[in-house]
């Protein structure tokens, strides 16, 4: 007598079929629809958030590779590596491990580069999606934690840079530790207390061994608040723009589960795959033509990387003669001046959305992004800080730019301390080119698009002819009207 037989299911089909039916596979299929049901807006500025992913996957990956090789040591050894024009030289342990890195191990100087790249382009990275979150207006309720966590992440990549910067122990990041050194010492009461504990005692002390756990933490420390943020920010539906079927109560895109996952996944492979191949063919950070830290040289026109700048910058424009003798001590402005215009301007960037719901009393939820130009005032402060920043961070390159064009750095510097009232002048040009562009836009509602053809009427009257806006025009620049006076 023959039977029907049932199909046969392999083990890993089987496994699946029990792995559903417990508890964990219950809540696992039960995120994967919530996943497949939830949409997000499609716009190319959320794609900051994937680049800066990729860098910090990048650094992980790559640290984590480096880290079997480096030894963070300041201890003097002589050198006998295949690096032949040093041999002999007495070098640190960290700068004779990095040159082992470099040249000794397979793969290691792509690796060193590679870290060294994506350390470069992560804060870029989280500065651009920190400004089109400003500007658009994202970090609303009830979004500000997220505004607050996204500034601590780019905290953190200044710290893990800065505290890299300084672990290869050669001439440039020697120069970098004693400028760190001299700030500290400038700070009254405490900067010599402070000196030891970050160096250890006499310079350079012990400062690869005290900044390398620092440099460990970032990492972790960055994971965690991208989980943190990433958990707080799903609570809640994703702003998008206005736009035709688009409200507060409702998101207009695709699901976020294959269809956005499979674009974000696209470009982390595109960007991780980008890095790989600049690592592979664009040097930076030579050491070997640096040369080993020596407490007593610096190197000339040595720079730190662009995104301290900014903080060299500040100190460079501070006029000469700034200090004062009060309470049998000297309180040297050039350190302390530069310092609290730095730390409450941070402050400021951190705490900015409190302040604009305190002061506008918008206490509401929003969910709708808004245009820069229909948020003139927000808009101004947001290019008044752009350009402080810009001009600190060039005048870290006052010494460069004076060689390049053969000026004097003194007239440079003068003329970058002048430059300080561009904040004023950005913000007055902003604010006046958004209430243009809201202007512009009313008239194209109303009249509609030109089209360059001119026509003559019955009574003999020319004009030419506008062409009305579409549904979605119409709907993106009508949001205009209810904010002009913001």
């Amino acid at each position: 007598m023959s039977g029907v037989r049932e199909p046969r299911t392999d083990f890993t089909g089987r496994l699946a079929e029990r792995l559903s039916q417990t508890t964990i596979g219950r809540r696992g299929s039960a995120a994967m629809q919530e996943l497949r049901h939830r949409v997000v807006p499609l716009h190319w500025s959320n794609l900051f958030g994937v680049v800066a992913l990729a860098c910090l996957a990048v650094i992980t990956v790559t640290g984590v590779v480096l880290m079997f090789h480096y030894t963070p040591s300041g201890t003097t050894v002589v050198y006998d590596g295949a690096y032949p024009t040093l041999h002999g030289a007495e070098v640190s342990e960290a700068f004779a491990s990095t040159m082992h890195v470099s040249f000794e191990v397979p793969g290691g100087l792509a690796l060193r580069q590679a870290h060294h790249w994506a350390a470069l382009l992560l804060p870029a990275a989280l500065l651009a999606q920190l400004l089109v979150t400003f500007f658009t207006g994202a970090f609303r309720r009830p979004r500000r934690a997220g505004w607050v966590l996204l500034f601590l992440l780019l905290i953190a990549a200044l710290a893990g840079g800065w505290s890299g910067y300084a672990l290869p122990d050669d001439m440039l990041s020697g120069t970098g530790l004693r400028i760190v050194e001299g700030i500290t010492l400038g700070i009254p009461v405490v900067g010599t207390w402070m000196k030891d504990l970050l160096f250890g005692g006499q310079f350079p002390g012990e400062i690869i061994e005290r900044l390398y756990p620092l440099h460990l933490a970032v990492v972790p420390a960055m994971i965690a608040l991208i989980v943190v943020r990433v958990a707080l920010l799903a609570r809640h539906q994703p702003p998008q723009f206005a736009g035709p079927g688009r409200t507060a109560a409702n998101v207009v895109g695709v699901p976020l589960f294959p269809n956005a996952a499979a674009r974000a996944g696209g470009l982390f492979l595109i960007v991780s795959g980008m890095l790989m191949l600049i690592a592979a063919t664009v040097t930076i950070n030579p050491i070997w033509l640096y040369g080993p830290a020596s407490p007593g040289d610096a190197g000339a026109g040595s720079q730190p990387d662009w995104y301290t700048g900014f903080l060299d910058g500040a100190l460079r424009l501070v006029p000469p003669g700034w200090e004062f003798v009060a309470l049998d001590r000297t309180w040297t402005l050039a350190v302390l001046v530069p310092l609290a215009v730095i730390g409450i301007f941070l402050l400021l960037v951190a705490v900015y959305p409190f302040l604009e719901e305190r002061i506008t009393g918008d206490r509401g939820e929003h969910h709708l992004l808004d245009r820069p130009r229909n948020m003139p005032t927000r808009t101004g402060i947001g290019v008044a800080g752009v350009v402080f920043y810009a001009t600190l961070w060039a005048a870290g390159s006052a010494d460069l730019i004076a060689d390049a064009f053969s000026l004097t750095i003194e007239g440079v510097v003068l003329t970058m301390q002048i430059v300080l009232v561009g904040p004023a002048i950005g913000f007055t040009l902003a604010r006046r080119v958004c209430l243009g562009l809201q202007r512009k836009d009313r008239d194209v509602v109303l009249h509609g698009y030109e089209t360059g053809r001119i026509v003559r009427l019955p009574g003999g009257e020319y004009i030419e002819v506008h062409e009305p806006v579409d549904e979605y025009e119409r709907w993106r620049l009508l949001e205009t009207g209810s904010r002009s006076s913001a």
